[in-house]
């Protein structure tokens, strides 16, 4: 996964850009290359918080490399990337988490991120990348979307936050596509536990090293690998 910087509407923004190459099949709910289907690179751009463009898709797409990918934006700095590893699974997460919410908020509530008292504009997105060294079925890959989206919850809960997630975060599954298609990937699933694993480890670190007082803080470790 690579890093690079890039100098736009006056601030300097990261750009994670992850290539797989050929022979990776993908699911995302990415605003570019969403949906399933072959996939050869994953970008993760960082924004100005607020963001305001009218084209994410086009946005991204003027970043990327040519070529199938998954393109997916965020407010929070992507140098501050957790990765975790279990049993061949690797998650990798950027944790921005100033307006954590809940799924189910009654109809009609505010929307935080909208919120005109603010003084600044929100920083909150959690953008999950994983990739599993196996085939998958669809209804895999559909299920491993939940298990990932499960694991993310959990590490919230446990650090600490009263959200499920936040309103823009965004997921992408990679894995193989040749090979024996695995049928599951629920959490209770040999590779869908090992996803849920990863995810929750990336996903807590980045929550517990966030601190909603001043915007967006980390802890000295940037980046903390964990194999299991």
């Amino acid at each position: 996964m690579n890093l690079t910087y890039r100098d736009e509407d006056g601030a300097r923004l990261g750009t994670l850009l992850w290539e797989f190459g050929p022979g990776w099949r993908m699911i995302s709910s990415a605003v570019l290359g969403g949906g399933i289907g072959p996939r050869s690179w994953v970008l993760n751009a960082q924004v100005v918080a607020g963001y305001s463009g009218m084209d994410p898709a086009g946005h991204l797409a003027a970043l990327a490399p040519p070529g199938p990918g998954v393109g997916m934006m965020t407010a929070a700095s992507v140098d501050r990337r957790v990765t975790a590893s279990d049993g061949g699974v690797l998650a990798v997460a950027t944790v921005g988490l100033r307006v954590p919410t809940w799924a189910a908020a009654p109809e009609g509530a505010a929307d935080p991120e909208l919120a005109p008292m603010l003084t600044r504009p929100p920083v909150g997105t959690i953008n999950i990348v994983a990739a599993l060294p196996v085939a998958m079925t669809d209804a895999a890959l559909v299920n491993a979307v939940m298990t990932v989206t499960e694991a993310k919850t959990q590490a919230l809960v446990e650090a600490g936050f009263a959200g499920t997630g936040t309103a823009s975060d965004a997921v992408c599954v990679a894995v193989r596509e040749e090979g024996p298609a695995e049928p599951f990937g629920g959490p209770r699933s040999t590779w869908g536990a090992r996803l849920a694993r990863a995810v929750h480890q990336a996903v807590r670190t980045g929550a517990e090293a966030w601190r909603p007082h001043d915007g967006e803080s980390w802890d000295s470790a940037k980046e903390h690998p964990t194999r299991r």
